[in-house]
């Protein structure tokens, strides 16, 4: 199945990780949000679970590993090109975890990383969705 115009949704993965009251987050270096900040995370691949998958996922973009996770919640996130063809469609399965150590780095998809508070999320132009899952993050915090 291809990830642009898709017949069916593809399964993504997210990943909140927690330092005290910052979040970490990348910017997208690929699309469908290029140059966007957002949840590390990215495709579930065939076979992997949907845990190891955001334990992979948050090594290639940060190099960072962690520790127990618990389920955020979910995301649809749908891209529609000019004439309003779905051009991308990723259900989201939004992990979280606690920073467990560890020097953050960007990597694979990510052009660049950061520790950000709720007061800069503004700034970092973080979308609902992303605000929504961190805020139930904190709240369903182990």
């Amino acid at each position: 199945m291809t990830r642009r115009y898709p017949d069916a949704p593809r399964v993504g993965i997210g990943i909140v990780v927690l330092r005290g009251d910052e979040v970490l987050l990348i910017r997208r270096g690929q699309p469908p949000a290029m140059g966007a900040w957002s949840l590390p995370g990215g495709g579930q691949e065939l076979g992997e679970t949907a845990e190891a998958a955001a334990r992979r996922e948050l090594r290639e973009e940060t190099g960072l590993e962690i520790g127990p996770l618990w389920l955020a919640g979910t995301v649809d996130s749908i891209h529609r090109d000019a004439s309003g063809r779905i051009e991308y469609h990723y259900t989201i399965i939004d992990f979280a975890a606690d920073y467990q150590g560890g020097e953050a780095r960007p990597g694979g998809d990510a052009s660049a990383v950061a520790w950000v508070g709720e007061a800069a999320f503004d700034a970092f132009d973080l979308g609902e969705a992303a605000r929504r899952i961190i805020a139930r993050a904190r709240y369903l915090r182990i």
